[in-house]
């Protein structure tokens, strides 16, 4: 889901879909849920790439749109350590597809590591 943050924000190829799901949110035609990991990923590499002030400006927007953003739990730790255990997933991204597995989610990301649970997770590659 990180992937598909940057995509919106940075405007590449898939920011609409991105915008069309956030839309779908607001009517309340879709529910976003995305990980406290996805707000780190999107800050450090912010930080990494332009500066604190971006950074923050960044993780503000995050917050302020129509996403549930959902915190660690013993639960999420256990299907991320899971996850993490059984594929070759950043920590990061073990955290992120947990969420979308306890949830029954839909996994939305451009990032091809995803690519190797899909049979585990649903999945929505952006362009």
């Amino acid at each position: 889901m990180s992937s598909a943050w940057l995509t919106l924000i940075e405007d590449e190829d898939g920011a609409d879909i991105v915008q069309e799901l956030l839309e779908k949110s607001k009517t309340g035609d879709a529910v976003i849920l995305v990980s406290f990991m996805s707000f780190m990923e999107v800050y450090y590499i912010t930080l990494q790439e332009r500066d604190v002030n971006e950074a923050q400006a960044r993780v503000n927007l995050m917050s302020v749109l129509p996403v549930s953003r959902t915190e660690s739990d013993t639960h999420l730790a256990i299907l991320a350590s899971e996850l993490k255990a059984a594929h070759h997933l950043s920590v990061a991204d073990a955290w992120i597809a947990a969420l979308a597995k306890a949830e029954n989610a839909v996994l939305v990301h451009k990032d091809p590591e995803f690519e190797q649970i899909e049979a585990v997770i649903k999945v929505m590659k952006l362009p």
